[in-house]
C-alpha cells in the first residue's frame, strides 16, 4: 500500500458556503504531515471532513483510505477503521468517566476488527501504561470526560485516548491550542512516542513552535481551500518570518 490516505479534487460545503476548492493531496504510512494556513483557509473544515463529520457535505471527488471509499463509511467506521480526530476543542460528557469512556471505545474498535475484547486485567495493564507516559494520574481517570478539565489537560486525555486506541491515522486540529510550553511538550512527547512505520499524523497548526517538537516529514499550505505549496521544516520559518502575504 503506497498510501494511506488519498484525496483527489475534494469539494465540501457547509451548507451553501463552498469551503474546501478541488482539494488534492496523498499520505503515505509512516509519515508525519503538517498543514498550515491562515484562518478560514479550510484545515478544520478538512479534519472535520475526513472523519465523517455530518455537517459537511461532500459534492465532489474521492477519498480513499487503505484503499477504501472513505464516503461510504459512518463517523463510527472511519474510527474503528483507524482514523482518529484530536478535536481543537474536546468536548466534555459528564456522567461518564474517562476510563469508562476508553474501555468502550476499544471494545467497540476490537469487536468491529473480529477481535476478542481485552479481560480487565489486561484492559487495566494497558490503560497504566499509557496514562504514566502522559502524566495522566488515576484521580483523572475517574472524572467525566473533559468536565473541569484545564484546556492542558483535556489535550493530554485526547493524546491518551490516541495512544490507547492506537489508530493507524491521527490528525490533530491545533493540539497547540491554548498550551504551555510544559503542556506541549508532554502531549508532543506522547505524538513521537507513537510514531512508526505504518502510523501517519496530519498536524493542523499555525504556529513553528509545535513543529520544532515533533518533526513533520512534509508541510502543505493551504488557502482559500486548497493546497497552495508543499515543502519541508523550512516552509514553516518561512511562514513564521513573511506570514501568508506571499499567498495573497
Amino acid at each position: 500500500m503506497k498510501n494511506l490516505l488519498e484525496i483527489k479534487n475534494l469539494n465540501a460545503c457547509v451548507g451553501e458556503k463552498q469551503i474546501l476548492k478541488d482539494f488534492s493531496f496523498e499520505i503515505e504510512p509512516g509519515k508525519v504531515y503538517a498543514i498550515m494556513g491562515p484562518n478560514g483557509s479550510g484545515k478544520s473544515t478538512l479534519s472535520n471532513v475526513i472523519a465523517g463529520n455530518p455537517v459537511y457535505s461532500v459534492t465532489s471527488g474521492k477519498m480513499l483510505f487503505k484503499g477504501k471509499d472513505l464516503s461510504k463509511m459512518t463517523p463510527d467506521v472511519r474510527a474503528n477503521e483507524g482514523i482518529f480526530l484530536g478535536f481543537q476543542y474536546p468536548i466534555e460528557i459528564p456522567g461518564i468517566s474517562y476510563a469508562q469512556f476508553l474501555k468502550q471505545a476499544l471494545t467497540s474498535k476490537m469487536k468491529y476488527l473480529g477481535q476478542k475484547p481485552l479481560d480487565a486485567v489486561a484492559y487495566i495493564k494497558r490503560l497504566k501504561v499509557r496514562a504514566q507516559a502522559l502524566g495522566v494520574t488515576d484521580e483523572m481517570l475517574k472524572r467525566p470526560v473533559n468536565v473541569g478539565f484545564s484546556g492542558g489537560e483535556k489535550k493530554r486525555m485526547e493524546t491518551l485516548q490516541m495512544a490507547f486506541l492506537e489508530p493507524d491515522f491521527c490528525i490533530l486540529d491545533e493540539m497547540d491550542s491554548g498550551l504551555d510550553v510544559d503542556a506541549l511538550k508532554i502531549v508532543a512527547d506522547g505524538v513521537n512516542l507513537m510514531r512508526e512505520e505504518n502510523r501517519s499524523f496530519l498536524l493542523i497548526t499555525h504556529y513553528e513552535r509545535l513543529l520544532d517538537l515533533i518533526e513533520p516529514d512534509v508541510i502543505y499550505i493551504m488557502v482559500d481551500g486548497h493546497i497552495v505549496e508543499k515543502g519541508d521544516k523550512s516552509l514553516a520559518r518561512k511562514l513564521e518570518e513573511n506570514g501568508y502575504a506571499d499567498y495573497k
